[in-house]
């Protein structure tokens, strides 16, 4: 008479502990859902290393815009504020007439950052889920203009301004940089997984046009990429300096072309050049300040799509 050996249940199977097989190597480096990683000691250190670096250049040019310009060149420099920064800050002002550049600044960069939206954010859409004869060729040909210096257009983009009579005048600056092959690459790879095809096809079924698919459907859903471009857009037309320098004059200059004429003199005031520098610098922290959380939030998004 032979006998079995009894078999385990499944609560006997559940209740067995996990042999090296089944364990998945690495598993206590998993967080699991609802979990929080923790820093230690050199995540903080690091974290306040690299804070205080990025700080540190605009602490000190806040430094250098209160002092003279003996106290600047002083060895060792001096790390705390004085008190000559809004006379600085006034100096600044009426030598580079800073008021017109920042008018200017604003009419260039806020023009070019919304006109790249647009297009990008249409050519990006297309590019990603319209289809057409020639798709693939285009997108390649709008990737390869990245690889063209700026340089090697300055001397026919320049001709081309005088001849239609804009030189020294902000159209020069704007028009030729209403739409750039970065801002239609970012919205094209963005809505290529933000965007189904479905939600499109659901509008078509409906009735809408393909204008109000743009408006109603690929704008929400590319919103968080455009605030992400627009700030990296607004920051590169408000810091651009090489174009306007040479297509507009000094009665007529933006921000950076006026702070160039402080540094243009033979012996130029450090504490003047610092102040006008820090004067260009506030629009751009109250962009961020004003603008910040959707930034951030558009960063996060893509991040995760990604």
């Amino acid at each position: 008479m032979t006998t079995t050996s009894p078999t385990k249940t499944a609560p006997d199977l559940a209740s067995a502990p996990p042999t090296a097989s089944t364990t998945p190597r690495g598993s206590r480096f998993k967080i699991g859902a609802g979990q929080q990683l923790r820093g230690g000691p050199f995540t903080y250190v690091a974290l306040v290393v690299i804070g205080l670096g990025s700080i540190f250049p605009l602490y000190w040019t806040l430094v250098a815009a209160s002092h003279d310009q003996q106290r600047v060149l002083d060895s060792p420099p001096p790390l705390i504020p004085g008190g000559r920064l809004f006379s600085n800050l006034q100096s600044a002002w009426e030598q580079a007439h800073l008021g017109k550049a920042i008018v200017n600044s604003v009419i260039v960069a806020g023009c070019i950052t919304v006109a790249t939206l647009f297009f990008c954010t249409l050519a990006g859409y297309a590019f990603a889920k319209m289809r057409f004869r020639g798709r693939g060729a285009l997108m390649t040909a709008v990737i390869a203009t990245l690889t063209i210096p700026p340089q090697l257009s300055v001397v026919p983009l320049f001709m081309m301004m005088a001849d239609i009579g804009w030189g020294g005048k902000l159209e020069s600056v704007i028009f030729p940089t209403l739409v750039g092959a970065f801002g239609v690459f970012f919205m094209r790879q963005y809505l290529l997984e933000a965007l189904p095809y479905e939600l499109i096809e659901a509008a078509k079924v409906d009735g809408a046009s393909n204008i109000r698919i743009v408006w109603n459907v690929v704008l929400p859903a590319a919103r968080p990429a455009m605030m992400v471009l627009g700030m990296l857009t607004f920051v590169q037309a408000w810091n651009d300096f090489f174009w306007p320098f040479l297509a507009l004059n000094q009665e007529n200059p933006t921000l950076q072309v006026a702070l160039g004429q402080l540094s243009a003199s033979y012996t130029p005031d450090q504490s003047i050049v610092m102040a006008g520098a820090l004067i260009s610098t506030l629009p751009l922290l109250l962009v961020f300040v004003i603008f910040g959380k959707q930034i951030v939030g558009g960063i996060m998004a893509g991040a995760v799509k990604g």
